[in-house]
């Protein structure tokens, strides 16, 4: 799939009127649960960033948004820089400069384990030593039918499984929750900011709601 196309089906996917309820979202779950894993004197890399709804809204002193949509780059801040490019072929002046990398909802995009392994060799590559890579992705285990409902899902990825990848590839864990936020804004996950903060604050709650995983590993110092 090229940008044009994927430029076309996120259009498809996502209508322009929901955009601001989506991004308010994105605003509490970093605010109030992923700043604390990030160090905001820190540069973060944003791979397949879509809409720029992480990297607009977490706190870091260098912030990199990386999408092969061409549409991406009117919905990021000013203080985000953008590559559009393929997230297997990311600019090599980028290598080792990443104190975090975060993906949400993309591995299951890619259409091979071999590419998974692939992208994990190059996310390794951008981290710095002792760098996190935090990864937010609808868990199979939990969704076995729904998953395949989005047309650009290739590859089925439970959390144990994905931990298993990550280990392959040198990576140490350090947080792997099976059951974290629920499988997309459009149904479960409650609408109003105060609601989501309440949601990240009772973690009970996501075994019931969670069908997406929250795993972070570092790369070895």
């Amino acid at each position: 799939m090229n940008g044009s196309d994927l430029a076309e089906l996120y259009k498809i996917r996502f209508a322009e009127d929901q955009l601001p309820r989506k991004n308010d979202i994105w605003r509490v779950i970093c605010q109030n649960f992923l700043q604390k894993l990030i160090n905001p004197g820190g540069t973060v890399v944003d791979i397949a960033c879509g809409y720029g709804e992480f990297i607009n809204n977490i706190v870091a002193k260098r912030k990199i948004a990386v999408d092969m949509n061409p549409d991406t780059r009117a919905f990021l801040s000013l203080d985000v820089e953008f590559h559009q490019c393929n997230a297997l072929q990311i600019d090599k002046e980028l290598l080792g400069c990443a104190d975090t990398v975060f993906t949400s909802n993309f591995l299951e995009h890619l259409p091979s384990k071999d590419v998974l392994n692939e992208f994990l060799q190059q996310v390794m590559g951008l981290l710095k030593p002792g760098g996190k890579y935090i990864i937010l992705g609808p868990n199979l285990r939990y969704i076995p039918g729904l998953y395949w409902d989005f047309y650009d899902h290739h590859l089925g990825l439970t959390h144990l499984a994905l931990i298993e990848a990550l280990l392959m590839q040198g990576f140490k864990p350090e947080i792997c929750i099976d059951r974290f936020l629920p499988y997309t804004t459009q149904n479960r996950l409650p609408n109003h900011p105060w609601l989501v903060r309440l949601y990240l604050q009772v973690p009970w709650v996501w075994k019931i709601m969670g069908q997406q995983f929250l795993i972070v590993v570092s790369k070895p110092k």
